[in-house]
């Protein structure tokens, strides 16, 4: 499945009114990895807004070192991040804010917020389950890997890995957004180089969410797409109930215990890892 950077080149640049990154594209039918890719690239001299895109990875990375599945027919790509020296010398890259390391998922949080809400502007119904899922009709339609290098604590440059199913195989918990559209009346993703012109637009809109109008916002815009809002989980058999997410990425969940016939409401927050959400089937 050949991509057409000028087919891309031309949503890009019909989709966005004020370009805020200079995105420098490489294109690929098969990599290893993006995110590999890209960083190999940095590592020659690459500039921020460098991106690599795939159709099909054979080396796929996933959350916590898992293998991302990445047949062929699908959607990968990575976007570099720069760090604030880095940026100051182009004022066209995205400047980190000073993010210490366990604040990352941050970036995660701010690209699921931005792809999802550019879907859903293409009228494609996009939910997030927290942290780094993006959800159509109750089935995971792709998720999202933050890379990152530190100094000292705090992150000085960054990788967005992005996987997207566009036509390749997915598990039964999954969907891909051309099944989808099949039993739609309206065909809202034309092509692939508009899918990934809309994801590129979604990173861009989400980072630069979280750098000019700060967390709180961000958390504000992510909290109206989750998905897992008033769901009800297990923590050490006991049931809680998720009530938001905090700024740094960890799930709020309320949990109410017995004591002495009453009960005791608490607020705990979990790292992410910590506690695995799982997906509602659905026949649509």
């Amino acid at each position: 499945m050949a991509l057409d950077q000028q087919k891309l080149e031309t949503a890009l640049q019909v989709g966005r009114n004020s370009p805020y990154l200079q995105f420098s594209l490489h294109l690929f039918e098969t990599v290893s990895s993006t995110n590999q890719i890209l960083w190999d690239l940095l590592a020659q001299g690459a500039e921020p807004g460098c991106v690599v895109i795939a159709t099909e990875q054979t080396a796929g990375r996933g959350q916590w070192g898992r293998q991302w599945i990445s047949s062929a027919g699908g959607l990968y790509l990575s976007v570099a991040i720069a760090n604030g020296n880095k940026a100051a010398e182009n004022t066209t890259a995205f400047c980190l804010p000073k993010l210490y390391a366990t604040n990352s998922y941050q970036l995660t949080l701010a690209t699921a917020w931005g792809i999802a809400q550019q879907l859903r502007n293409c009228d494609v119904p996009v939910g997030i389950k927290w942290p780094n899922d993006l959800i159509l009709v109750s089935r995971k339609l792709g998720g999202i890997l933050t890379e990152t290098k530190i100094h000292k604590g705090v992150i000085t440059q960054a990788v967005i890995g992005v996987g997207l199913n566009w036509a390749n195989p997915v598990p039964e918990t999954g969907i891909n957004l051309q099944m989808w559209q099949a039993n739609q009346q309206t065909k809202f993703v034309s092509c692939l180089e508009t899918l990934i012109s809309t994801v590129l637009i979604g990173i861009e809109s989400g980072i630069q969410c979280l750098l000019q109008e700060g967390i709180n916002i961000l958390i504000y815009r992510y909290l109206e797409l989750l998905m897992n809002i008033g769901e009800k989980v297990y923590v050490n058999n006991t049931v809680g109930t998720i009530i938001g997410v905090a700024n740094t990425g960890e799930l709020r969940v309320r949990m109410e215990t017995s004591e002495h016939k009453s009960v005791k409401i608490s607020e705990i927050y979990l790292q992410p890892g910590t506690i695995s959400l799982g997906y509602c089937h659905s026949s649509d």
